[in-house]
């Protein structure tokens, strides 16, 4: 008997491949085994996944420190665990939009003028959402590095995937209560309150165990942090009005001149 992925020579009583460590599959696949493996690889104690999440709560610098310094094979790596995040994210969007639209709901921090623009913001960052967490965690890493400029312990690579961690932590917190909430009739706007404070608190919670710095220490540096990702995210603001207004908005208006014109019209006859 051959390992079916490395092709090494097995014993009968193999349980798994001594050479690759590939556990060894005898029975066909049926939906019972399939749906046991599922529940083995994402609801075990012992797998990889579930002992990060854990360990991202209750040690972060474990799980993070360990994949800096070079040990990997403990927990779920930062590239992987990133992807779950996105992938996570993207079927929460699908369920909220699919089965809970009455949620996507602006009116709490929005008046009647601007709820629409609010309503355009949100289509666009759930259509690039996953462009966006992927710039996301460098701009974080940029200004962190600078924040902690004077100290040396960390690179801006190290910082990257500092953040990564951090915000496919936050990530996947956030999929499970915006559905929940969504469940319950809670509107995104209202949802999104308590994880803005966690999003706050748990980064700087993170930098604070990498750092050992003091609460005070890390007080001031997660107000900077924010303070300056803050004004980012205006000026982002800004730019996407500049887009739906002006660009989006004119190309818009001009079609329905046109249209109404009868330009297009005699156009599309020809």
């Amino acid at each position: 008997m051959n390992c079916k992925n490395c092709n090494a020579l097995l014993k009968l009583d193999d349980n798994f491949c001594n050479l690759c460590g590939a556990k060894v599959i005898r029975k066909r696949l049926t939906l019972r085994n399939l749906f046991e493996n599922f529940s083995e690889q994402f609801f075990n104690y012992d797998n990889k996944f579930l002992q990060t999440f854990i360990a991202l709560f209750k040690r972060p610098e474990l799980v993070i420190g360990s994949y800096i310094s070079g040990t990997r094979k403990k927990y779920v790596n930062v590239i992987s665990y990133f992807a779950i995040a996105i992938t996570l994210s993207g079927l929460q969007i699908y369920i909220i939009n699919k089965f809970f639209p009455e949620t996507i709901d602006f009116s709490l921090f929005s008046t009647d003028e601007s709820e629409s623009i609010s309503k355009n913001a949100y289509q666009f960052s759930s259509e690039y959402q996953s462009l966006i967490m992927m710039f996301t965690a460098p701009i974080y890493a940029i200004i962190s590095r600078i924040i902690f400029l004077k100290n040396k312990k960390y690179n801006y690579s190290e910082h990257l995937v500092i953040f990564m961690y951090v915000l496919a932590q936050i990530s996947i917190i956030s999929v499970f209560l915006q559905v929940f909430s969504a469940i319950l009739g809670i509107s995104i706007a209202a949802a999104s309150i308590p994880l803005l404070a966690f999003q706050i608190i748990y980064s700087g919670y993170c930098l604070k165990r990498l750092y050992k710095l003091s609460l005070k220490g890390i007080l001031l540096k997660t107000l900077l942090l924010f303070l300056i990702l803050f004004i980012i995210l205006i000026l982002y603001s800004i730019l996407f009005l500049v887009y739906i207004n002006v660009i989006h908005g004119g190309i818009q208006e001009f079609y329905e001149s046109q249209k109404s014109l009868g330009y297009i019209a005699s156009f599309s006859k020809n």
